[in-house]
């Protein structure tokens, strides 16, 4: 019982908690002038070995500091503020968000059975390399049940993505929304049934609901040869120099080019609720479903023993809810072999820092950055990594 009152209270607003419950919040600290944020990414750059870095801040729902740091690719030429980043799974954000317009506009709704938006069973629609190969799961009913709340919150029971499966098949491991298990292969799913149960075309509904009206002029879905003049590369954990992969399918899970300019727009907008009603906003971010698991990944881990478990973690629609010294926030990161990515927010104040990085380098200097610019926010970095050695500065 003592568990399961600490666990609700963590993962309630704190306005929510009785008073007596509620803790002190720390006092948010000043933000780094300019100088002092180019000196600390010049150490963490130094130490990592990354050539490129980008830094963006809000404060009170307001970009008030966008920086780059470092080299777009291997000729050396700068990074800029406007130069074209793969996004990553911050694209799963951006999904999220543009769904929840797609609810405030009454076209699909969070806890609805995702079969009921479309004509056939979902195992007899024809295999295409677009999406997930959903004849697989023609043996188990528990399709049926799949909402879209389960899939932006990762308690759909996929696997992260069904190629990465033994034998490369699609399988629900566990009955969905009861856990949480990090998968691209929802947000995959969800796609579908928005764009064969409703008809909709994704990267043109992001266009018109998220890009435009946010003024991300640097940002597609997929890949547009106005991006080529500007372009960042990448550089793996070796140091070897990557092409940026020029992609041609509009993927939820993750085929966002951006800039640091476009996407700190996009985190002021969330942070201050642009373009959503208070409710979907409130939803986007707040506490779904615990997490249980000892990191993100692998996927499908065994989830710790209730003393073990972190109890301010939860999922969000998209995001990663938690609460800190400063009160409630939310994250989201995004990785693949030459790049990292990661979005912080803090409700109270309306402050966030995202860092783009073309090298995978970076990322052990992330936590000691986000710190450095907000302050300690209890942002779950341990869990978001793993076993990842953080870089801290010596004093």
């Amino acid at each position: 019982m003592l568990f399961a009152a600490l666990l609700l209270a963590a993962l309630l607003p704190a306005a929510a908690l009785p008073a007596a419950a509620a803790r002190p919040l720390a006092r948010p600290p000043a933000l780094p002038e300019p100088a002092a944020l180019d000196a600390e990414v010049a150490r963490a750059m130094a130490a990592t070995g990354a050539r490129g870095l980008a830094v963006a801040i809000v404060d009170d729902g307001r970009v008030v500091q966008v920086r780059a740091y470092g080299e777009r690719n291997a000729r050396g030429e700068p990074l800029r503020t406007d130069t074209v980043m793969y996004a990553a799974s911050l694209t799963k954000a951006v999904f999220a968000y543009t769904v929840m317009r797609l609810v405030d506009d009454g076209r699909i709704e969070l806890d609805r059975p995702l079969a009921d938006y479309f004509d056939r069973p979902l195992p007899d629609y024809p295999a295409d390399r677009k999406y997930g190969p959903y004849a697989d799961l023609a043996g188990d009913p528990r399709w049926r049940k799949l909402t879209a709340r389960h899939l932006l919150t990762h308690s759909g029971g996929f696997a992260n993505f069904a190629f990465l499966e033994p034998d490369r098949r699609l399988r629900i491991h566990f009955e969905p929304g009861t856990r949480y298990s990090y998968s691209g292969e929802g947000l995959i799913l969800l796609q579908f049934a928005l764009e064969r149960g409703l008809g909709l075309d994704l990267g043109r509904e992001m266009d018109e609901r998220v890009f435009a009206p946010l003024g991300m002029r640097d940002t597609g879905m997929i890949w547009q040869p106005r991006f080529a003049a500007n372009l960042a590369d990448g550089w793996t954990l070796d140091g070897t120099a990557v092409a940026h992969d020029e992609r041609s399918r509009v993927r939820a899970a993750g085929s966002m080019d951006t800039s640091i300019a476009d996407i700190a727009r996009f985190a002021a907008a969330l942070v201050r609720g642009e373009g959503l009603s208070p409710r979907s906003r409130k939803d986007m971010v707040r506490a779904q479903l615990p997490i249980a698991s000892a990191s993100q990944f692998p996927v499908l881990q065994p989830d710790l023993p209730a003393a073990q478990r972190r109890p301010d973690l939860a999922a969000g629609l998209g995001v990663v809810a938690f609460r800190g010294p400063q009160g409630a926030g939310f994250m989201k990161g995004g990785h693949d072999d030459n790049t990292g990515n990661t979005l912080v927010c803090i409700e109270r104040g309306r402050r966030c820092v995202v860092l783009l990085s073309n090298d995978v380098r970076a990322e052990p200097a992330f936590a000691h950055l986000v710190a450095f610019v907000l302050g300690d926010t209890g942002a779950p970095y341990r869990w978001e990594y793993g076993s990842m050695t953080f870089w801290e500065p010596s004093r």
